[in-house]
């Protein structure tokens, strides 16, 4: 009876963080090799978006570092579209320019790659659950003033 409750424990315990999405290893960018005006285009805001274009999330890449990667913004209410999103504390930018969203323990929950000239969702389906792309938001500058009638 006991070494069936500790084969039932143990079998409990193997399934846990161990299933998580297993990653293909990749290596960071080396940023140091990159023009800084190319560099630069990375960092900013994005959306990543469902497919038909309705669910948003806004993050910011930001070039500070932090625990785990570079420091993100994750803008309030990301969780509730994207429920991964509220774990999100960090960015890492990887060869092939490949961006991975990292949780507060380091690891990748998300990994976003450009098969298609576009950044698509890679990970565990209910990590990436609804999740299409991501998109570098065009800030709109120097809009011209509008003339007063």
């Amino acid at each position: 009876m006991r070494w069936g409750l500790l084969l039932i424990l143990l079998a409990a315990a193997l399934t846990g963080p161990a299933a998580a999405y297993d990653f293909a290893p990749a290596k960071p960018l080396d940023v140091k090799s990159v023009d800084p005006a190319v560099l630069a285009g990375v960092y900013g805001a994005y959306e990543i978006r469902d497919k038909s274009g309705k669910k948003r999330c806004r993050v910011t890449l930001l070039k500070d570092f932090g625990i785990g990667g570079y420091q993100v913004e994750v803008a309030p209410g990301c969780d509730k579209v994207f429920p991964v999103m509220g774990d999100i504390a960090a960015w890492r930018l990887l060869e092939s320019w490949t961006i991975d969203l990292v949780d507060a323990l380091r690891k990748t929950r998300v990994r976003f790659e450009t098969p298609d000239d576009r950044y698509v969702p890679f990970g565990d389906a209910k990590d990436i659950a609804g999740m299409h792309e991501l998109i570098k938001v065009q800030e709109v500058r120097d809009r011209p003033a509008q003339r007063k009638k």
